[in-house]
């Protein structure tokens, strides 16, 4: 079943104890490395208990945000995604086509209408298109042999809304990865453990200046021994 392409998806099973400005933190310096975020609504109300919604500049960065964080522990709870029917008007405001739609939607509105007083068989639909394809950072595939034999990556230059949650997310899309582990009183460092050296020297290639955060490029280093 195709997935409809949206900017917005929305986060369901929400731990509803975390503070709204410590919740839209962590969900910017999470999403972020999927693309541009250009909101997210963390509204405590009954209606949306649990659940949160992140819109994205792109069709290609929500796409991947639904499909990659999908099931990931997000303060202790399961994260469940799915992208939403209709789009939030900052959406063609922001892109330019807000007047565009209104017509198209009062266009389709008439021709509605009119196959219906005339009789008119529906036409069929032009299909919905497939959610589009994410273009990430692409991972190089070097020899073991190319990188020395440590496996362990120390990450310095992270911004302050660094959590072990943001990074597990975004160091688990490369293969080896084991485990982070922070250090007390520090948010701007970090070490993350691989597998193998050659897996860590794949993780510091394709992740090398990942920027968390705009205003902070992540610089990636070989643990000292």
């Amino acid at each position: 079943m195709d997935i409809r392409p949206s900017y917005t998806i929305y986060i369901n099973n929400m731990n509803e104890k975390i503070k709204k400005e410590e919740l839209k933190r962590s969900l910017d310096a999470l999403f972020s490395q999927f693309g541009h975020v250009v909101d997210n609504v963390a509204v405590k109300t009954v209606r949306m208990r649990g659940r949160t919604s992140v819109i994205f500049k792109e069709l290609s960065s929500s796409a991947s945000a639904f499909r990659k964080p999908q099931g990931f522990p997000f303060y202790g709870k399961l994260m469940r995604i799915q992208c939403a029917r209709t789009d939030s008007e900052r959406i063609p405001k922001m892109h330019g086509t807000f007047a565009d739609d209104e017509k198209k939607k009062e266009k389709k509105k008439a021709k509605t209408v009119e196959q219906t007083t005339s009789g008119a068989n529906k036409k069929p639909g032009q299909g919905t298109p497939n959610a589009a394809n994410t273009q990430g950072n692409s991972t190089p595939n070097p020899q073991v042999s190319d990188y020395p034999l440590h496996y362990i990556l120390f990450l310095n230059d992270l911004p302050e809304e660094t959590n072990e949650m943001v990074l597990s997310m975004l160091f688990n899309q490369v293969p080896g990865f084991k485990e982070v582990r922070l250090v007390p009183g520090r948010y701007d460092i970090a070490f993350v453990e691989c597998e193998n050296g050659g897996q860590a020297g794949v993780a510091r290639d394709a992740l090398q200046g990942f920027r968390i955060m705009p205003s902070h490029a992540m610089k990636i280093t070989y643990a000292q021994k």
